[in-house]
């Protein structure tokens, strides 16, 4: 079994609770505030959610633009996917749900916005994946990225996910390598996310 196969195996046995867990711990607010920082969405705009997971970034999106909006919801997950549909449908949304990852996803046209959040910290090369994100855009399209950085709290994480954190200069880096260019960080303002998160909204150059 691949680290990929082993990690989606583990998401999709965490499925059931994980939608709950995002919103006690206050992702699903937090979500809603860096989005309701930038710029509005147009009804025709075309939006993924990359490695979706149960849900909470794309619904937090629908949230602030509207049931109208049209996602689609990228993760090798089927049961996060199943989740992630659901939580979109109970606000009057639908989606296109596509089972795979970053290196197999190919979109059939361009989108307007990306969306990733807790993403990089999985992949070996996070700037290989975001130039891979940025094929998926014209220039112009934006990226709307969550990226944990650097405190014990991530410690504790870590013991279960073996996940990577990173210090605001190497997101940069890897942005700009990658052909995006960093418009805003956002400081997520309370708990958890507050402690082990920070928001990165970037142009598509």
């Amino acid at each position: 079994m691949t680290n990929v196969e082993h990690l989606t195996t583990r998401y999709d046995n965490a499925a059931g609770r994980w939608g709950d867990k995002m919103r006690t711990l206050g992702y699903a607010d937090a979500y809603l505030g860096f989005l309701a920082a930038g710029p509005r969405a147009g009804p025709r705009d075309r939006v993924c959610d990359v490695g979706c997971g149960s849900g909470a970034f794309a619904e937090a999106w629908m949230g602030i633009h509207g049931p109208a909006s049209r996602i689609t919801l990228l993760d090798p997950s089927r049961s996060m996917l199943t989740r992630a549909e659901a939580a979109l449908a109970r606000r009057g949304g639908r989606a296109q749900v596509v089972q795979d990852g970053l290196e197999g996803f190919q979109p059939k046209a361009c989108f307007d916005y990306l969306l990733a959040a807790h993403v990089l910290e999985h992949v070996p090369e996070p700037a290989a994946a975001l130039r891979r994100m940025r094929a998926w855009v014209q220039p112009g399209g934006r990226l709307w990225l969550v990226v944990s950085k650097p405190h014990w709290c991530n410690a504790l994480i870590w013991l279960q996910w073996r996940h990577r954190a990173f210090r605001q200069a190497e997101v940069s880096d890897c942005l700009a390598v990658a052909g995006w260019r960093l418009d805003d960080t956002y400081a997520f303002p309370s708990g958890p996310p507050s402690r082990n998160s920070r928001g990165y909204r970037a142009t598509a150059v």
